[in-house]
């Protein structure tokens, strides 16, 4: 959002600057509100690469659901030795799976849509690559549904189709839910974008001031001996261009100004309302970070106390925000996967293996140990196991 005193305007609705009737020498008016376009590459640029709350959020996120690891069992026990965890763990030739997890999940935050493309040998996945989402184009079929994906790079495209038969598909697409639209995700960072454009502009604003001495500008006025209360237009453009070649900037603060006969000046001071735009701004960051799921708290975002400590409010992040998007990668990384290593994989988050969740998994077991009215099959779902097999 441009806020109505921003250096930017809107067209049709630029500031204009002349002579007053009374004497006034200028005062300007604002444009509308203009938004950031709701498209990829604006919304990376205005978001990610410009507001530190986005760019923290979504560090954040990635990473710290990159670090959980994926489970693959075909049994009660994670098997290592597995192709399909063999391709989870090193999925790329270049990057490590952390690496590859936090590019997969930057772009779901960013975009909405992640893509991981397989690549085969001997038609079995060998490796894993993250497709950018604005490459991606989703083809479909009569009905509407995704039958294939068209990825442009630079003008080199490349199809990929799913196999109708065994259900195999080189692409692998996961999108957030879209309320208006069947084939692609909605990001949080769109939600937010309104958010964004007033946290960044607040900043613009807020570096203005700071160019010009934390002060607006203010008025010269001018009463010339009888009665004469306008200048001419050279004596207009003389001193126009005297105020903005000697007194304007950061260096140039506090510098006098020198009045001739006539003149005078008269300063247009903000208020303290006016020139708190941090309450504003920091409004605009627990907007921001309420929409991607990350406590204020965890932050540094002021005024903000639903946890009593930055412990509760981490365990909050974890089991609110990045397990469910864990558990939803994984089991959707399950279903694109079993065309390939078959219909008994099952791939899961190794909660065990989590340091932020250790505390709270050792009281499940605990907990569960204890609860002698249970049988052995609801125990072992309560801990996120598969019921035991009944021997025939």
């Amino acid at each position: 959002m441009k806020f109505p005193f921003s250096k930017k305007q809107t067209a049709g609705a630029a500031p204009s600057e002349t002579k007053a009737q009374s004497g006034f020498i200028t005062v300007h008016m604002g444009g509308r509100a203009h938004w950031t376009p709701r498209d990829y590459s604006a919304l990376a640029r205005e978001g990610y690469q410009r507001n530190a709350i986005v760019y923290r959020c979504i560090r954040m996120i990635s990473e710290a659901a990159a670090s959980a690891p994926l489970c693959v069992r075909r049994g009660d026990k994670c098997e290592a030795g597995d192709p399909a965890a063999r391709l989870l763990e090193s999925p790329h030739p270049d990057l490590s799976a952390a690496e590859l997890f936090e590019q997969f999940y930057g772009y779901l935050q960013v975009s909405g849509n992640a893509y991981f493309q397989a690549g085969l040998v001997d038609e079995v996945p060998a490796a894993l690559f993250a497709l950018r989402p604005d490459r991606v184009r989703v083809m479909t079929d009569k009905a509407g549904r995704p039958a294939g994906w068209e990825y442009d790079a630079g003008g080199l495209k490349q199809t990929y189709r799913r196999d109708a038969v065994s259900g195999r598909a080189a692409v692998h697409h996961m999108r957030l839910f879209h309320p208006t639209n069947d084939i692609y995700g909605f990001s949080p960072l769109e939600a937010a974008a309104q958010a964004v454009d007033v946290h960044n502009e607040g900043g613009v604003w807020t570096k203005s001031l700071l160019d010009n001495s934390a002060r607006p500008s203010g008025a010269l006025v001018y009463k010339g001996a009888s009665g004469q209360d306008r200048l001419s237009d050279d004596q207009f453009e003389r001193l126009k261009a005297e105020l903005e070649t000697g007194h304007s900037g950061a260096r140039r603060a506090g510098r006098p100004l020198v009045l001739e006969g006539g003149l005078d000046w008269r300063p247009m001071g903000l208020s303290p309302k006016d020139m708190d735009f941090s309450g504003a701004r920091n409004e605009a960051a627990r907007e921001i970070a309420l929409a991607f799921g990350v406590p204020p708290m965890l932050l540094g975002i002021p005024g903000d106390n639903t946890y009593s400590n930055f412990k509760e409010a981490n365990q909050a992040f974890w089991r609110q925000t990045i397990l469910p998007l864990t558990r939803k990668t994984s089991k959707s990384l399950e279903g694109w996967l079993r065309p390939w290593f078959g219909d008994d994989l099952n791939v899961s988050v190794d909660l065990d293996a989590v340091p932020a969740l250790g505390e709270a998994q050792s009281q499940l077991w605990a907990r569960v140990a204890a609860a002698d009215f249970l049988s052995d099959d609801e125990k072992r779902i309560m801990v996120g196991l598969e019921p035991a097999e009944v021997a025939p």
